[in-house]
């Protein structure tokens, strides 16, 4: 079984200064156990969630910007605590490791060298530590070394698709994802360079079909104008059932998956894909959450 923990699902400079939702990231568990763009409150998070950070394996970061990052140099002190020698991975992009012009590094030479391994991911470049595969996907972000992750794990690939705008080649890169995470944003009618909105997304999942989409990063207007609503304008839309993640929600995937919504205290359950029910659009999508 793989995990997923939504530690924090807010992005953007203003709710990440606020922290009306937290920004710390995601948790993945398949064998290893990997933290995903550790922004502020990561490190909350995961004592809220009763993570033990001293069991990480590794932290991937997408770019070079606070709220993906910020408390990933902690996370690495953590990894190597009370332990003799180098532990632990950083998979990230360029900007976060080496820097480029005024952008980065966003680790310190000192953190990286208490890494066992240290990967600097370019789009297409490909990644193999231990049962972690998988491939960094372009992104077009103000930070132009933004990169995706396409993850392989024992229960199909999960994407997760960081800041960019909508082009055709992300969107490519993303085909065959069963699960797909993208970070939107912005609502309906509010798009803005370098980032995701309502509409992007419903595209995506168009022309992606995944099992299911999660909503993240959610910033300020996106949060005023109602994560709900801007998933039932996509599942209409692109007849993929879709979320809007939560801080602390977590994903549970075998052959079917089971979202469990902390905040709501509820428990939805996904049945396997059905390629002939997809096509027959949005009306299937809600018969196929069994909510226990």
């Amino acid at each position: 079984m793989t995990r997923l923990t939504f530690l924090g699902t807010g992005g953007g400079r203003f709710v990440t200064l606020t922290q009306e939702r937290s920004t710390g990231g995601i948790y993945l568990e398949d064998g290893y156990k990997v933290h995903i763009d550790p922004g502020p409150g990561a490190v909350h998070a995961l004592r809220r969630n009763r993570i033990d950070p001293t069991q990480t394996n590794g932290i991937m970061i997408s770019h070079c910007h606070p709220d993906h990052y910020a408390n990933a140099e902690t996370l690495m002190e953590g990894l190597n605590t009370g332990r003799l020698g180098k532990r632990g991975f950083l998979i990230a992009s360029h900007s976060v490791t080496k820097g480029r012009g005024k952008v980065g590094p966003a680790i310190s030479q000192y953190h990286q060298e208490k890494m066992e391994k240290v990967i600097t991911l370019e789009p297409g470049n490909r990644f193999e530590i231990g049962r972690l595969n998988g491939t960094a996907t372009p992104a077009f972000h103000s930070d132009p070394d933004t990169v995706g992750l396409r993850i392989e794990t024992g229960d199909g690939i999960i994407s997760y698709v960081a800041d960019t705008e909508l082009r055709d080649e992300v969107i490519e890169a993303h085909k065959g994802a069963r699960v797909l995470i993208l970070a939107t944003t912005r609502p309906l009618n509010a798009r803005i360079p370098n980032h995701l909105s309502t509409e992007d997304a419903a595209q995506m999942a168009e022309a992606i079909k995944p099992e299911l989409v999660f909503l993240t990063h959610l910033g300020k207007k996106m949060l005023k104008e109602g994560p709900r609503k801007q998933t039932r304008w996509i599942q209409e839309r692109s007849g993929v059932r879709t979320f809007a993640a939560e801080d602390d929600m977590q994903v549970l995937i075998r052959s079917s998956i089971e979202v469990i919504s902390r905040r709501r205290n509820r428990r939805y359950r996904i049945r396997p894909f059905n390629p002939q029910e997809q096509e027959n659009g949005a009306e299937k999508v809600e018969p196929d959450i069994e909510k226990t």
